[in-house]
């Protein structure tokens, strides 16, 4: 009995199936991110997350805050995930999901690395903790999510081009040389050379070179 309780003991401590440090001894990183019109709930957020790092009996290791809008690339968070894969921090903790990602592939991405580090991951507001097995079984449906994410964007490619046929619209690279043959040809017969048909029609010499074979 006694063998049986270590093991679940040093069970206990494990991270993605990874030997980790006990709970008190825990690194957090904590990610704080607002929209540039609301940076008013950034104490909010900062306030909750080290208030949960001290129920959970850790340390704060790095804290950065970061503001900008949806699309804007997120420079504190991969300053924060620097420091994992440096192994300065062991759980990284978020106010939101969509706090962390830019979408649900991105998100996706960032939680394989940080599983991959041996890094947990935690976000206060879903009370998703991916340092438990239910966590991570959370994870596995975020992948599913993100597939159909992928998914839906190829349609909307596909469907977009064969409206764009429909309507007689030329896909691909614009043709500029093609419609200069005939000046080519002109400009050609009456001795000029290739390279100055190419500068003064403003099209590649390779260009020239084809239509004249």
């Amino acid at each position: 009995m006694a063998a049986k309780r270590a093991s679940e003991k040093a069970k206990s401590h494990r991270v993605f199936g990874r030997a980790r440090k006990p709970a008190k001894m825990f690194r957090a990183g904590i990610y704080a991110r607002v929209s540039t019109d609301d940076q008013q709930t950034i104490p909010l957020q900062i306030r909750a997350l080290r208030e949960y790092v001290v129920r959970r009996g850790w340390t704060i290791a790095l804290q950065v805050k970061e503001v900008g809008s949806g699309a804007s690339e997120r420079q504190q968070r991969e300053r924060l995930l620097e420091a994992a894969r440096r192994g300065e921090i062991d759980v990284v903790l978020v106010w939101r999901l969509d706090r962390w990602g830019r979408s649900v592939a991105d998100l996706l991405a960032t939680l394989q690395e940080l599983e991959h580090l041996g890094v947990g991951f935690v976000s206060l507001t879903e009370a998703l903790d991916l340092t438990t097995p239910a966590g991570r079984a959370m994870a596995g449906l975020l992948a599913v999510f993100a597939e159909f994410e992928r998914e839906i964007l190829r349609e909307r490619v596909r469907a977009g081009v064969a409206h764009a046929r429909q309507n007689g619209k030329r896909l691909g690279r614009p043709i500029t040389a093609r419609r200069h043959a005939a000046q080519v040809r002109k400009l050609h017969r009456t001795g000029i050379s290739k390279s100055e048909i190419a500068r003064r029609l403003q099209i590649a010499r390779t260009s020239v070179r084809r239509i004249l074979g």
